[in-house]
């Protein structure tokens, strides 16, 4: 099964951007999908079930126009759980997972921290989202997360780690918790099978050339859970997909 996630800055604008005609190239068996800032009315959902994707399950922020996650699959899920229950998690549309014969997925945009108030935010975040994955694995062993972490791992996930170390997205501990959020049960499955610099998911758009110059930060990943290590075959970075200041992941999975 291939998977791919795409965190797409507002899912209207990639639209226009020839999102779609990429899909129906690309041919990813599910795909998760974060900020798509956007309800499923606004959307034309006949355009992707002609793509090839007849089961879709959007989950939506409360704000108009704000975060939100969904999902594409080309195979009916068993099941489909939306949100963690947990209120100040759910209201921004932050997780959205479907349940398959032996392994779920899930579509993860875990919050920025752009000033202090949001940045305290998201270490709630982290550490609620940590303690529901501890008990959803007992229950869901065979697990693949895939999205945006807004999280830095290494020093080689970032392209200025020196100037980026006090800023959030790379801030030691968000590090510290991805760090152990990996130990406790999960594989990166990019850096499982590529060790190589210079690999990057998103590039700021307040500098022009970033992109171009690579200039970038690995903050978009799919990690599979430990008991799934052997399945992961493959593992990639699509940069030249260019319909978001992000770039989709993709992992293969026997």
């Amino acid at each position: 099964m291939r998977i791919v996630s795409y965190n797409v800055n507002g899912i209207r604008a990639a639209i226009s951007k020839g999102f779609i005609n990429w899909l129906e190239q690309a041919k990813p068996d599910v795909v998760c999908l974060q900020e798509i800032k956007a309800t499923p009315e606004q959307l034309p959902l006949m355009d992707f079930e002609l793509a090839g994707y007849p089961y879709h399950y959007w989950f939506p922020a409360t704000k108009k126009g704000y975060s939100g996650v969904a999902i594409l699959s080309k195979i009916k899920p068993n099941n489909v759980v939306y949100g963690t229950g947990i209120e100040h998690m759910d209201f921004e549309g932050r997780t959205l997972r479907v349940d398959f014969d032996d392994f779920s997925v899930m579509s993860l945009y875990l919050p920025s921290g752009t000033n202090i108030e949001r940045l305290s935010h998201k270490f709630m975040f982290m550490d609620d989202f940590q303690s529901y994955i501890t008990n959803l694995k007992q229950e869901i062993p065979n697990l693949v997360i895939c999205g945006d972490y807004n999280i830095c791992h290494e020093a080689i996930d970032i392209h200025d780690p020196i100037r980026n170390a006090k800023v959030s997205g790379f801030l030691p501990e968000e590090r510290s918790w991805l760090d152990l959020f990996l130990k406790n049960g999960f594989i990166d499955s990019f850096r499982h099978l590529n060790k190589e610099p210079h690999h990057y998911t998103w590039w700021t758009v307040r500098v022009k050339t970033a992109r171009a110059d690579n200039k970038g930060w690995r903050i978009d990943y799919c990690l599979v859970s430990e008991p799934m290590k052997d399945r992961i075959k493959r593992a990639l970075i699509l940069p030249e997909a260019k319909h978001s200041d992000h770039c989709p992941v993709l992992v293969d999975i026997e």
